[in-house]
Protein backbone atom coordinates (compact mmCIF):
# COMPACT_ATOMS: atom_id res chain seq x y z
CA UNK A 1 0.00 0.00 0.00
CA UNK A 2 1.88 2.98 -1.00
CA UNK A 3 0.92 6.51 0.73
CA UNK A 4 1.08 9.72 -1.17
CA UNK A 5 3.16 12.41 -0.18
CA UNK A 6 0.78 15.24 -0.12
CA UNK A 7 -2.86 14.89 1.68
CA UNK A 8 -5.09 16.09 -1.07
CA UNK A 9 -6.62 17.82 1.89
CA UNK A 10 -5.68 20.39 4.67
CA UNK A 11 -5.82 19.12 8.32
CA UNK A 12 -3.91 20.30 11.47
CA UNK A 13 -1.88 16.82 11.93
CA UNK A 14 -1.14 13.14 10.31
CA UNK A 15 1.21 11.04 12.00
CA UNK A 16 2.35 7.67 10.39
CA UNK A 17 2.21 4.92 12.68
CA UNK A 18 2.70 1.92 10.46
CA UNK A 19 2.83 1.64 6.57
CA UNK A 20 2.80 -1.95 5.35
CA UNK A 21 2.14 -3.94 2.17
CA UNK A 22 -1.45 -3.57 2.55
CA UNK A 23 -2.38 -1.90 5.87
CA UNK A 24 -2.01 2.01 6.55
CA UNK A 25 -2.26 3.09 9.73
CA UNK A 26 -2.18 6.62 10.61
CA UNK A 27 -3.36 9.45 13.70
CA UNK A 28 -5.31 12.42 12.51
CA UNK A 29 -5.52 15.21 14.58
CA UNK A 30 -8.33 17.72 13.55
CA UNK A 31 -8.97 21.47 14.56
CA UNK A 32 -12.40 22.67 15.03
CA UNK A 33 -13.87 23.17 11.12
CA UNK A 34 -11.18 20.76 9.56
CA UNK A 35 -12.79 18.84 7.22
CA UNK A 36 -11.48 15.65 4.88
CA UNK A 37 -13.19 15.83 2.02
CA UNK A 38 -16.08 13.50 0.59
CA UNK A 39 -13.87 10.71 -1.48
CA UNK A 40 -14.70 6.89 -1.24
CA UNK A 41 -11.83 3.78 -1.33
CA UNK A 42 -11.69 1.40 -4.19
CA UNK A 43 -10.44 -1.88 -1.91
CA UNK A 44 -9.78 -0.79 2.01
CA UNK A 45 -11.83 -0.35 4.62
CA UNK A 46 -11.25 2.75 6.81
CA UNK A 47 -11.25 1.76 10.50
CA UNK A 48 -11.74 4.64 12.92
CA UNK A 49 -10.99 4.96 16.51
CA UNK A 50 -11.46 7.99 18.68
CA UNK A 51 -8.42 9.48 20.71
CA UNK A 52 -9.58 12.73 22.11
CA UNK A 53 -13.07 14.71 21.17
CA UNK A 54 -15.21 13.75 18.91
CA UNK A 55 -14.50 12.79 14.79
CA UNK A 56 -18.05 12.67 12.79
CA UNK A 57 -17.92 10.35 10.24
CA UNK A 58 -20.57 11.09 7.20
CA UNK A 59 -21.96 8.91 4.36
CA UNK A 60 -23.67 9.15 1.22
CA UNK A 61 -26.06 6.40 -0.08
CA UNK A 62 -26.91 5.23 2.27
CA UNK A 63 -26.96 8.52 4.54
CA UNK A 64 -25.18 8.13 8.02
CA UNK A 65 -23.43 10.25 10.49
CA UNK A 66 -21.64 8.74 13.06
CA UNK A 67 -20.30 10.54 15.93
CA UNK A 68 -17.27 8.65 17.17
CA UNK A 69 -16.20 9.94 20.82
CA UNK A 70 -12.81 8.30 23.22
CA UNK A 71 -12.58 4.99 22.98
CA UNK A 72 -15.07 4.43 20.17
CA UNK A 73 -14.44 2.41 16.41
CA UNK A 74 -16.61 2.78 13.13
CA UNK A 75 -15.87 1.24 9.91
CA UNK A 76 -16.71 2.58 6.42
CA UNK A 77 -16.37 -0.18 3.86
CA UNK A 78 -15.47 0.82 0.01
CA UNK A 79 -16.96 2.26 -2.36
CA UNK A 80 -18.75 3.87 0.62
CA UNK A 81 -18.51 7.54 -0.02
CA UNK A 82 -17.65 9.06 3.34
CA UNK A 83 -15.60 12.39 5.00
CA UNK A 84 -14.50 12.83 8.10
CA UNK A 85 -14.90 16.49 9.77
CA UNK A 86 -14.46 18.11 13.25
CA UNK A 87 -18.04 20.05 14.17
CA UNK A 88 -17.13 20.57 17.85
CA UNK A 89 -14.94 23.76 19.11
CA UNK A 90 -11.87 21.23 20.58
CA UNK A 91 -9.57 19.46 18.71
CA UNK A 92 -9.99 15.88 18.12
CA UNK A 93 -7.96 13.13 17.65
CA UNK A 94 -7.94 9.30 15.97
CA UNK A 95 -6.63 6.82 14.89
CA UNK A 96 -7.64 5.78 10.76
CA UNK A 97 -6.57 2.37 10.08
CA UNK A 98 -6.82 1.76 6.69
CA UNK A 99 -6.89 -2.27 4.62
CA UNK A 100 -6.58 -4.51 3.29
CA UNK A 101 -5.85 -3.89 0.03
CA UNK A 102 -4.13 -1.38 -2.52
CA UNK A 103 -5.05 2.18 -1.05
CA UNK A 104 -6.84 5.12 -2.58
CA UNK A 105 -8.03 8.40 -2.34
CA UNK A 106 -10.65 9.25 -4.79
CA UNK A 107 -12.52 12.37 -4.17
CA UNK A 108 -15.78 13.27 -4.67
CA UNK A 109 -18.44 16.07 -4.58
Amino acid sequence: MSQETQQPYAVRDVRVVSNGADVLVREYTLDPGDVIPWHRHSEVCDHYYGLDGVVVIETRDPFGRLEIAVGQSATVTPPTVHRALNPGEQSCRFLLVQGVGRYDFVKTD
